[in-house]
């Protein structure tokens, strides 16, 4: 806990030198995005303190992530929390997520809010620790009786075809012609729950055809056309977001698997130690090098800004250079005909000072 408050004052500090969620000014839809979601890191003893089976079926540690972005940054972890192998993905979601919006206010330049994630943080006390931190929410809901009610007073002409994968767009009545359409009803969730746990808010549903064979009239067409719907609760105002932006930006809410891919692909592609404190400070140090490497990828600028950790590593950071000392003065030596010398530069000179190139 300690490590995660250093975290959170090494984000804040940070920003002060370059701005972490920046923000184009011309426009009036702009938000800060933060995702929720966990994912399992596989370990291979059982004498690791905390590991156990978790839904993946491996045995493994369970890390909680929340991560921060806009249309014009890259992604910022803002919350980290290392739990045990087999805990539920909602465990201590509500307080964490309290966490990781005060740590997103302070960077904040004052846009909007809105907590993105997937149907196991679906609760009640999840949406309400959102809401108190003034955000709004997008969270998928799971198909119980309530919701399937709601979708059935959905009338056929309210769809409308989306912008989906192998969907045209028709020039003459400048629609998309696709399979999948969305469509939404006022929705009130939580009702089951005390007063001051129900949200109102929106129900988007996007419905595709059913192409399960197994699921459809065995040996004929089916007589209706069967479909399998995807929902979410959103309190977003329809002035903001319309139905199928709604539904394109909750979508959008799968960009933090890029994180979980890059965490694994470099510090937490292992747990060093077989104690679960020290295993949980090695991931909120991976968390710090993250926001590191995304602020050094920002200064750099231009397409630099947006590529992958393993990329920046390899451009910039694991370079075949040496450092020499000479008349008390510090000699970087960088190899010749380097590709990426020029922003290596940028970024030496945003960060300290115009380098000053000496020939030998």
């Amino acid at each position: 806990r300690q490590l995660d408050a250093i975290s959170s004052r090494f984000l804040t500090n940070l920003n002060e030198h370059t701005p972490l969620l920046p923000a184009s000014e011309d426009t009036g839809q702009a938000m800060v995005f933060v995702d929720v979601d966990d994912t399992v890191i596989d370990v291979h003893s059982a004498s690791k303190q905390g590991a156990g089976f978790g839904y993946q079926g491996s045995r493994g540690l369970n890390t909680l992530l929340a991560t921060a972005s806009t249309g014009d940054s890259g992604q910022i972890i803002v919350g980290q929390r290392l739990r045990k192998g087999s805990t539920s993905s909602a465990r201590g979601a509500d307080k964490f997520v309290s966490d990781a919006l005060a740590a997103t206010t302070r960077i904040n330049s004052g846009l909007p809010v809105l907590v993105r994630a997937d149907s196991a943080y679906y609760s009640s006390t999840v949406t309400k620790a959102a809401r108190d931190a003034g955000a709004e929410v997008s969270i998928t809901v799971r198909m119980d009786k309530k919701v399937k009610a709601a979708i059935g007073t959905i009338s056929d002409d309210a769809w409308t075809g989306i912008e989906y994968p192998e969907a045209i767009y028709d020039e003459e009545t400048r629609a998309w012609i696709s399979k999948a359409e969305v469509a939404e009803v006022p929705f009130t969730a939580f009702t089951s729950k005390k007063k001051s746990l129900h949200a109102a808010g929106r129900l988007v549903v996007r419905r595709i055809p059913e192409l399960n064979e197994t699921k459809r009239t065995a040996g004929q067409d089916p007589l209706f056309d069967l479909y399998r719907y995807h929902a979410f609760f959103t309190t977003v105002d329809k002035d903001r977001f319309d139905t199928v932006a709604a539904d394109q930006m909750h979508r959008k809410h799968a960009i933090i698997e890029q994180i979980n891919a890059e965490l694994k692909n470099g510090a937490l592609a292992h747990m060093p130690s077989g104690v679960f404190n020290a295993n949980a400070a090695w991931a909120a140090v991976a968390a710090i090098t993250h926001n590191l490497m995304r602020a050094a990828a920002g200064l750099i600028g231009g397409r630099m800004s947006k590529v992958r950790a393993q990329t920046l590593r390899t451009r910039i950071i694991s370079i075949p250079a040496r450092i020499a000392h000479r008349a008390r003065k510090l000699i970087l030596h960088l190899p010749t005909k380097w590709p990426w010398a020029t922003d290596f530069a940028r970024l030496w000179q945003a960060a300290l000072s115009p380098p000053r190139t000496v020939l030998s």
